[in-house]
């Protein structure tokens, strides 16, 4: 998940750390804790890898210490805002090729774009690449579903048009329910171009509201850690 699935999806974007989404059970943070150390990595800030922190919502960090990494931040996730617990995200998982690793395990589409919805400014940016980079590639041949998912999430007034006038009965269909799209269908782009800015700007405020707890959490763990080591 992350930087480097936007880059596998063809939304290229440099990334300087790796995101992992794991199911947190104690067989796999087992193995995990083995490929850390293997790599060597160490981990940085709190809290600790644990099957609790990550089921309460928080990331776990680490560093690669190999020289070739050059510091690479490694992260650490089970539960993401708006995105369905990991054994369904598993089940929808897709498999790409990665230059020197061969096939690995990657967020579906949908599920990376969800993923992608925060109050970062760099995020937005990169939702709108990925689905007009998908668009782009299956315009053609859409797979099942994909349609209403362009519909559904597309940044901007010109792909929403463009996708209804190549798809109307599902453009009318998710019109209902999106008022981004119902004014593109009424010819009004920048009353389009509002409704996105106010999705983005709601999404943003659910993320903010969601970390608020988690947040005052972390600090609580850096204050004790930092009592702890008596400084």
């Amino acid at each position: 998940m992350g930087g480097q699935a936007c880059i596998l999806y063809g939304a290229a974007e440099f990334s300087r750390d790796v995101d992992w989404a794991v199911d947190p059970v104690p067989e796999n943070l087992d193995a995990l804790r083995e490929a850390l150390a293997a790599l060597p990595a160490e981990p940085v800030f709190v809290p600790p890898l644990s099957s609790e922190v990550l089921r309460r919502g928080h990331a776990c960090h680490f560093r690669s210490a190999a020289p070739e990494d050059h510091g690479l931040h490694i992260h650490i996730l089970s539960v993401m805002r708006g995105v369905d617990p990991f054994p369904a995200l598993w089940e929808r998982r897709v498999e790409l090729e990665l230059l020197g690793a061969g096939r690995i395990a990657v967020l579906a589409l949908p599920d990376l774009v969800l993923s992608k919805k925060t109050q970062r400014d760099k995020d937005w940016p990169m939702v709108r690449r990925l689905i007009e980079a998908d668009a782009l590639r299956h315009g053609a041949s859409p797979p099942p579903g994909r349609v209403e998912f362009w519909l559904s999430e597309a940044r901007s007034p010109e792909l929403l048009r463009d996708l209804a006038a190549r798809h109307p009965v599902e453009a009318a269909e998710v019109s209902r329910r999106r008022p981004a799209l119902a004014a593109v269908l009424a010819g009004d782009l920048p009353a389009a171009a509002r409704a996105l800015a106010e999705e983005e700007r709601s999404e943003r405020e659910r993320d903010r509201e969601y970390w608020a707890p988690l947040r005052a959490e972390l600090e609580r763990w850096r204050f004790e850690a930092r009592g702890d080591s008596g400084t």
